[in-house]
């Protein structure tokens, strides 16, 4: 029954887009754009939105894929609802990357529609459970309840704000453009904006946060590789990255308060030839509040949450985690200024080899981790970026007891502007990983160097007061 229901999966979206939107919303001109969307909200479009996402999802899964884990109906979905949980060893990628977009696009659905981020956090968590129960019929996952159900909405959130910071910032461009851009960051949002039109055109407002971005392409080479045991034949030594970071709220404005969940975020992607995704990492401030100390010094600190994927050619490591940190700059002078994020706490995580020579060493567990990020802003000429991660993937709540991985990633890179927003930078990333399990100890590392062209999306390097 739930499959035939899959093939009506369009007209549940159709209504949701069709006679919801016919919910008086009125006329609002006296109301800021925060009292806009809380009076035009929909608890009701969302819901039906994830259900229609989940059994169009569920439709495209039994068609492309073989076997039978999406054939599903209303006895699957009893079974389910019966069985324990389990932690799964389905594909690396699905689960760890594939999961937590999925939740994502469930995050995008309440936010767009108007709710605010812990609303928006329960819908992805309760949609993430509907598909568990009734979008496959294996077991339902706990490995894959965390990476949709949590990850997502770490994930979600901060496409979300890209997204309203392109149609927040992007004036110079033309209207099509800057709701094409913001739908392609957070395709929920476009298709709720196109969908029902004025009720959630209101575009949530960044209260002026100071933001860093930049974009770069580079030729990176290999200064470094073990194999440990995964298979060399598809090693590239040599490869073509695409990077787009930013970071949004930072502490350098006095006039910005931190009171809304991912008032604070950081969000990087590096698009590689060798392996499509090398990494995607994002954190955000959950709860938290701002300090200063004198005129020299302001922070933010409290509780974080993370989504991290790792994929350097030889070996992946994903985690979804809660952390308590800071994020601060650091004024040393009118030319000098330090911006930095210190952070420690516990994920739930997976880390495994590509193409492994050997098996049984696909690996979940809870892991504690730290993060030092640190950025020296040498004016408006030039920045020293240097960050370190460190995962401890321990046999804790794992689905054996194989074994346990140390994970470091340690990064650097100078960038020097040259002229306008155009910039040069050098960057050195060395990724190492340590793994202990009842067959044998591993050792995986690889290092690389790359020249990247860099297009800054502000040319003062995110430091508040220089602009």
């Amino acid at each position: 029954m739930i499959g035939r229901l899959g093939s009506a999966a369009a007209t549940v979206l159709g209504c949701a887009a069709g006679a919801l939107a016919e919910e008086p919303a009125g006329s609002l001109p006296k109301l800021g754009p925060s009292e806009q969307i809380e009076a035009r909200k929909s608890y009701t479009i969302p819901a039906l939105e994830i259900i229609g996402f989940d059994l169009l999802l569920n439709q495209f899964n039994r068609r492309y894929f073989d076997g039978d884990d999406y054939d599903t109906s209303v006895s699957s979905a009893k079974r389910n609802l019966q069985r324990s949980w389990v932690t799964d060893n389905d594909p690396y990628a699905i689960n760890q990357f594939g999961h937590p977009y999925q939740g994502s696009m469930y995050h995008g659905f309440a936010r767009s529609a108007g709710l605010g981020y812990w609303e928006s956090a329960a819908y992805t968590f309760a949609g993430s459970v509907f598909w568990e129960i009734a979008g496959e019929t294996t077991p339902p996952s706990r490995n894959d309840q965390i990476n949709s159900g949590i990850g997502g909405s770490f994930l979600g959130e901060a496409l979300f704000r890209m997204s309203s910071l392109v149609l927040e910032k992007g004036t110079g461009l033309p209207k099509f453009w800057r709701e094409l851009g913001a739908a392609v960051v957070s395709p929920p949002t476009g298709f709720n904006r196109l969908a029902f039109g004025e009720r959630f055109d209101t575009v949530y407002s960044s209260r002026n946060a100071a933001y860093y971005s930049r974009f770069g392409l580079a030729l990176s080479g290999t200064t470094k590789n073990e194999q440990g045991n995964s298979s060399s034949s598809h090693l590239q030594r040599d490869e073509v990255l695409a990077d787009f970071s930013i970071d949004y709220g930072l502490p350098g404005n006095p006039n910005y308060v931190y009171r809304r969940p991912f008032d604070y975020f950081a969000f990087q992607i590096t698009a590689s030839s060798a392996n499509a995704i090398e990494n995607l990492l994002t954190r955000g401030l959950l709860v938290g509040d701002d300090y200063h100390l004198g005129r020299s010094y302001r922070g933010v600190w409290g509780l974080y949450g993370s989504y991290d994927y790792i994929a350097p050619q030889t070996y992946r490591v994903s985690s979804t985690a809660l952390s308590l940190g800071t994020t601060a700059e650091w004024r040393l002078s009118d030319l000098v200024s330090v911006q930095g994020t210190l952070m420690g706490g516990v994920g739930y995580a997976a880390v495994g080899t590509v193409r492994p020579t050997t098996e049984g060493e696909y690996h979940y567990g809870l892991a504690p981790q730290a993060l030092l990020a640190l950025r020296m802003i040498l004016g408006d000429r030039a920045s020293l970026d240097l960050t370190g991660r460190e995962y401890f993937v321990s046999r804790a709540a794992a689905a054996d007891t194989a074994g346990n991985d140390n994970i470091i990633r340690f990064d650097v890179a100078f960038t020097l502007r040259l002229y306008r927003q155009q910039a040069v930078a050098v960057r050195y990333l060395h990724n190492r990983r340590d793994a202990s399990f009842p067959a044998g100890d591993i050792t995986q590392t690889r290092a690389t160097l790359g020249l990247f062209y860099v297009l800054l999306g502000d040319d003062r390097f995110g430091a508040f007061e220089w602009r």
